[in-house]
């Protein structure tokens, strides 16, 4: 009885832990509950964004040039280009990104720019989508991160995400939101979260290229192209599945393997609670220690929508730039054709059928997670599907993802994302092509 009455008097002692229900319950809505509008079923955060593009086209390419622009010139006026060779690169790519974004903004430029699968596609596929759903998402990220819900999913979890992936238990919640929501609200929630110390530069690491992957609205889009919408909740739950195996793999080999449990410099060190005792009650204590510590909700706001904005000034001119770059090598050079070769001894052993335009699928990928589909439109079911699952659960493409990793905290160099991604496709395509001859 004494210790139901404690109890009690934790709870009457927090009497704002009414943010954690409604806060959350609405950022929880907001992201990982489908609704159906119209003749669409997605996630409100979708039907949001979909609203904008369809009431407000007309100025959308104006706004994306707009942060286009703030993001070419940031890395110039802030003195960031300066900070490393790889600074200097992205900083060149992004002022080509904004030189695109004109061209195409004002439709001036060379005619193949403006073919429908170059730069029209990067720009109302990518480019638009990307820069309104990072701030408008931000917006409700705000309600739920900050209010313990991460902290209390973190604890309950504990036990399954910490000896599978070596990550927190509150790094599910990432998982959730990359699959559900967007791969850029995932690292933005993984950022955040490194840079307040309660990631290590591993965890964030593991967490950024094992589950941001992009979200199931991208998956839709790969399903329609492949016509694998009668089998959609296979799909997506083999895709969830193979590309979680894949990352408690990942972790064991090098790089990710090599990463040190150090904090982010000057961050406090937050390591998640082993819990004593009954572990539902150390979740509700950690709830309730995170509310009382949470910022009003207008800093909250304003915090995450001004770090929405800035992830967002990173990325865009870099679709524009890297992005463009890969289609011009996928289209016009043999480049991907070479790359295919790594893939092409596992596509054979696994008798995939017609195994080199499989190898090919799978290397296009590193450009843009959506070039594969394109590749084996007219192929067998078993390819279809394999191909469907790889692109997504390969994670790293440089036409969005590596642009937004790179211009995180988390100390991943290219180098090492080319590294993962191989070793992401190679164990994706022998998990998955059993299945898919099992299952097809």
């Amino acid at each position: 009885m004494e210790q139901v009455g404690e109890k009690v008097k934790v709870v009457r002692s927090n009497p704002g832990m009414w943010k954690f229900f409604v806060f959350s319950a609405i950022g929880a809505f907001m992201f990982f509950v489908p609704v159906t509008i119209g003749e669409k079923r997605s996630i409100m955060l979708d039907h949001i964004v979909t609203f904008i593009q369809t009431h407000a086209g007309g100025a959308l390419p104006y706004y994306a040039l707009l942060v286009i622009l703030a993001g070419a010139v940031y890395p110039f006026v802030s003195g960031a280009w300066k900070k490393s060779t790889v600074n200097r690169v992205f900083s060149v790519f992004k002022v080509v990104g904004l030189v695109v974004g004109i061209m195409l903004v004002f439709n001036v430029g060379p005619a193949w720019l403006f073919e429908p699968s170059m730069g029209p596609f990067l720009l109302n596929k990518l480019v638009i989508p990307v820069g309104l759903l990072v701030p408008i998402g931000a917006i409700f990220l705000a309600l739920l991160v900050s209010y313990g819900l991460l902290e209390f999913i973190g604890v309950l979890l504990q036990p399954i995400m910490r000896p599978v992936w070596r990550t927190p238990g509150r790094s599910a919640i990432d998982a959730v939101a990359s699959f559900v929501g967007s791969y850029s609200l995932g690292l933005l929630i993984t950022n955040r979260v490194y840079k307040e110390g309660k990631y290590t530069a591993k965890e964030a690491a593991i967490i950024a290229t094992g589950f941001s992957t992009v979200s199931a609205t991208f998956m839709v889009v790969v399903a329609k192209t492949l016509d694998l919408m009668s089998m959609w909740n296979l799909y997506f739950w083999v895709t969830l599945l193979v590309t979680f195996l894949v990352t408690a793999i990942t972790v064991h080999i090098w790089p990710l393997r090599s990463f040190k449990d150090e904090y982010y410099e000057g961050a406090t060190p937050q390591p998640e609670v082993k819990p004593e005792g009954r572990r539902i009650a150390t979740a509700w204590n950690e709830a309730m220690d995170t509310v009382s510590k949470a910022p009003t909700f207008a800093q909250n706001i304003v915090t995450n929508v001004r770090d929405g904005l800035m992830m967002a000034m990173a990325i865009l001119p870099s679709i524009l730039s890297i992005g463009l770059l890969g289609l011009v090598l996928a289209e016009f050079t043999p480049v991907f054709d070479w790359i295919g070769y790594i893939f092409y001894p596992f596509t054979w052993l696994l008798q995939l059928p017609e195994p080199m335009l499989v190898a090919k699928a799978s290397a296009l990928g590193i450009a843009e997670m959506f070039l594969p589909a394109l590749l084996v439109v007219e192929s067998a079911l078993v390819v279809k599907f394999v191909i469907a699952v790889v692109s997504v659960s390969s994670i790293i493409f440089f036409s969005a993802l590596v642009p937004c990793i790179v211009s995180t905290e988390i100390p991943l160099t290219i180098p090492q994302l080319i590294v993962i991604w191989i070793q992401r496709v190679i164990l994706t395509l022998l998990i998955v092509t059993p299945i898919a001859y099992l299952l097809l």
